[in-house]
């Protein structure tokens, strides 16, 4: 999107410095002319003396003061004339209206709002937005800016809901799945995009936008605890049984390639299930001793 904004420079004529002496020489002038026409009782400096004072009023209002990261919206009778974003003390044009604008950053934290993910699990997501205004112009007669965090605050809550809606929270059954949980700067990215789209028309830029909160819905969070509980302990026992099953084949083949003791297919599938039984349980292992015949 275009820009509108004209930048309004500050020339020597703008110092607002020199203006300050001229006001004084304007009050000094004033005050003697007042007072001479007082003392002598002359009629004819009433004139004079009420066109020094108007000018003396109407110059004292042009004095602005420009702090940094701050602009001035210059209008003359609804024209848009430009936007001074130097620092300093300045006179501008006493018959421009001039609209003070913040450019500092600001932060926002959006509160946790329900929204259904792609799989249509409710959840709660928040989020922190970082932003700035960039183009005074959009800011000032584009919207409403009588109130930017409530401009803000509705439009990210929009865009929050719509990518929310595009991922499943969590998906076990596939890992190579980007979903909410596993994916924050694809869905961060994505936020930031969606938010910055819906602000540009309001010329605000967004510095950052990520996730800071995010879970189930209270109604269904115990459920999902349960089943993602589930998950870590089919995939503990995975990794256990795959642990086992190794160890259960290298104690064979050691016993095998040392000649220690020679085993039947019996034997060796009791072996086995003894020490799956004692590598897989959840407690410690009671062994029994054996001081008989290995056959008996």
């Amino acid at each position: 999107m275009n820009s509108k904004e004209k930048q309004k420079t500050m020339t020597a004529t703008n110092n607002g410095f020199l203006h300050l002496i001229f006001n004084l020489i304007l009050l000094v002038a004033a005050l003697g002319v007042m007072i001479v026409g007082i003392e002598r009782e002359l009629g004819w400096t009433v004139i004079p003396d009420v066109l020094l004072w108007a000018c003396w009023g109407l110059h004292i209002g042009g004095f602005c003061v420009i702090q940094p990261n701050h602009a001035r919206v210059l209008t003359f009778f609804g024209r848009y004339v430009g936007t001074a974003r130097q620092n300093g003390f300045f006179w501008i044009n006493p018959f421009y209206s001039k609209r003070k604008i913040s450019l500092r950053a600001d932060n926002m934290d959006v509160e946790p709002i329900k929204v259904n993910d792609r799989n249509g699990n409710p959840i709660m997501i928040g989020l922190v937005l970082v932003w700035r205004v960039e183009d005074t112009y959009r800011a000032c007669f584009d919207v409403e800016s009588t109130n930017y965090n409530s401009f803000v605050a509705v439009q990210s809550d929009a865009a929050l809901r719509k990518v929310a809606s595009l991922y499943a929270y969590d998906n076990m059954d596939n890992q190579g799945e980007v979903t909410l949980r596993n994916g924050a700067d694809e869905i961060n990215s994505r936020l930031e995009d969606e938010i910055r789209s819906r602000l540009e028309i309001a010329g605000i830029e967004i510095v950052e936008a990520r996730i800071n909160y995010l879970a189930y819905a209270p109604e269904i969070a115990s459920v999902m605890l349960r089943r993602q509980q589930a998950d870590a302990i089919i995939a503990a026992r995975e990794k256990i049984v795959e642990g086992a099953v190794s160890m259960v084949d290298l104690a064979l083949k050691k016993l095998a390639e040392g000649n220690i003791v020679e085993l039947d297919s019996e034997r060796k599938a009791s072996m086995v299930s003894n020490l799956l039984v004692v590598l897989c349980a959840d407690e410690s292992a009671s062994p029994v001793i054996n001081t008989g015949s290995l056959y008996q």
